[in-house]
């Protein structure tokens, strides 16, 4: 066992020593010690209960004959964090998610990892410290938050967020903006439709690295309870088999993955997240695969913000294990790929089945017939831009406007709730990539300002950061190179004319090539926001949102 290396032999005494003074025992220590990765706390409701999910997980290792081992790691809500500084540091602490891990796995040699997750850097941060650490590991995700109800409609999060531009213009009043603020987020799990945090859920069972059920069942059901306790026996029989994350999250399972994304019409930073993941197993996986398996893979659901149903309805409806038995019938999923719940996938798939063709759609009835993401090229975006096509209504599929150029967020933000976007202007919002922001703000609240004032089917945003995934309408963002690092974004001029074809995957910018080398001679060099702290170092190490804004090697 890996953990002898620090409880074998008498030299081990003082370790012994160590781990009585907490209460173990000797009956204890001869087992398997499991490190169970328990990311509970007080600020993110996905992360409340998790601490319920955890003990039940430790039960099931205890009945398998382990010994769990708790640890903490840290997390940020995005929600909470939104529209302020707070953002910046939100995809910056996945690296100090998977690292703080490799730190405690290494020095405290377990012999198997539990992981439980429920948020949005969190779970790929854990799924990096995954791969990295190749220790027989498991995922149990604390799952996701039930939709609210106000006056017998659906509503979530993103609802209030959209709330607040429809108050600027008087298209709901501020109390009728309070009664969603009081209802939206009825209780604890990951928010409700379709954004990042459920997204990540979804890939990785879809992965293999979680059970079936891992990204839908409800936080507040016992069924979720019962899963943390099948994922903690789990563990046992992938140590004893000596099945690591790596010989399951081959190439094979990150194209199931992808292809479950576009049938899903998942978040746009799955972009970021699965081409990290896979940079921790060895594996490259370049943007425009997204683009081949999307051109192969149906958009089928239409979860929140793209549509009216919720990941409780996608659960009842049979959730991620039939949405991979109807896409697979296309080809696209790999069948024989081995799985956490020590059957292939094609095994988990055999009695699966959809109960609901409304909220998973027959392959002969899909809502489009490629997939929820893609990836846009042009002289705007020589190395990709990311959009949520599956959000976009029909009339923002092919546009051109005029460019109203902002060189921060909370800039463009102020213009939006001033009055000063008009129908036809592409907002551009640049200097938020991951090396310029620092840490890539995510763009929910221009975003939802646009919906709720009702010019999301006449006014496109396009930056070098990201967007939530809530968001909706045409947002294109992960625009690389970014402005930092003198991408052409950076040479876009108030008024320019911005051409977007999603369909033909294009975005440019409709200005000469000798204006736009003229423009790149007088631009000058880019002065970095930050030059203390965390995020300092981060901005020096940081790569580009098009792999994955992985640190450099």
């Amino acid at each position: 066992m890996r953990s002898d290396l620090m409880k074998k032999g008498f030299e081990r005494a003082p370790h012994r020593s160590l781990f009585k003074a907490m209460g173990y025992t000797d009956e204890e220590l001869a087992r398997p010690l499991v490190g169970v990765v328990n990311s509970a706390n007080e600020i993110i409701p996905g992360h409340i209960h998790l601490d319920l999910i955890t003990q039940a997980a430790k039960a099931g290792v205890r009945m398998a004959g382990g010994t769990p081992v708790e640890f903490p790691v840290i997390g940020v809500c995005d929600g909470i964090a939104m529209g302020h500084e707070g953002m910046k540091f939100s995809l910056a602490s996945r690296e100090l998610i998977a690292d703080s891990i490799e730190i405690m796995a290494m020095a405290h040699p377990f012999d198997a990892l539990v992981f439980i997750p429920n948020c949005d850097k969190i779970i790929p941060g854990m799924l990096m410290a995954a791969l990295r650490l190749n220790i027989p590991s498991i995922f149990i995700s604390g799952g996701p938050m039930l939709a609210g109800k106000l006056q017998d409609k659906a509503v979530d999060l993103i609802s209030v967020f959209e709330g607040v531009g429809a108050v600027k213009v008087k298209k709901i009043t501020a109390a009728r903006l309070k009664e969603l603020e009081d209802c939206a987020c009825p209780g604890c799990g990951s928010c409700s439709g379709m954004f990042t945090a459920n997204s990540m859920n979804c890939v990785t069972e879809a992965i293999g690295l979680g059970l079936p059920g891992n990204g839908t069942i409800p936080a507040v059901m016992a069924a979720r309870h019962r899963l943390a306790k099948q994922a903690g026996m789990k563990i046992m029989d992938l140590f004893k088999k000596n099945i690591r994350p790596r010989d399951i999250a081959k190439l094979a399972a990150f194209k199931n993955a992808i292809a479950v994304d576009m049938a899903l019409g998942c978040s746009t930073n799955t972009v970021l997240h699965i081409p990290a993941v896979a940079h921790e197993a060895g594996i490259k996986l370049d943007m425009d695969l997204f683009n081949k398996i999307s051109e192969k893979t149906p958009n089928l659901c239409k979860l929140s913000p793209a549509g009216h149903h919720h990941i409780e309805d996608l659960d009842t409806a049979g959730g991620i294990q039939a949405v991979m038995k109807v896409i697979s019938a296309l080809g696209v999923i790999d069948e024989k790929a081995i799985t956490v719940s020590g059957k292939t996938v094609g095994g988990n798939l055999k009695n699966a089945r959809v109960f609901n063709t409304d909220v998973i759609r027959p392959l002969k009835n899909p809502y489009s017939q490629q997939g929820g993401i893609a990836i846009l090229r042009g002289n705007l975006a020589p190395d990709g831009a990311v959009v949520k096509q599956s959000a976009v209504a029909q009339a923002m599929q092919k546009n051109e406007g005029r460019a109203r150029v902002f060189d921060c967020e909370d800039d463009a933000i102020a213009a939006i709730l001033g009055g000063k976007i008009k129908g036809g202007d592409i907002v551009v919002i640049r200097y938020e990539g991951p090396k310029g922001g620092p840490g890539m703000r995510e763009m929910l609240s221009p975003t939802s300002a646009i919906v709720g004032m009702g010019l999301d089917k006449t006014v496109a945003l396009l930056t070098d950061g990201r967007f939530s995934g809530g968001t909706q309408g045409a947002a294109i963002g992960h625009i690389s190179p970014e402005a930092a690092e003198e991408g052409p974004i950076a040479l876009v001029k108030e008024h320019d004319i911005i051409s977007i074809d999603i369909p033909a995957k294009k975005l440019n910018l409709k200005v000469s090539a000798q204006e736009l080398a003229k423009r790149r001679k007088a631009l000058k060099p880019f002065k970095p926001r930050i030059t203390k702290g965390y995020l300092a170092r981060y901005a020096k190490m940081v790569t580009s949102s098009s792999t994955g804004a992985i640190f450099k090697d």
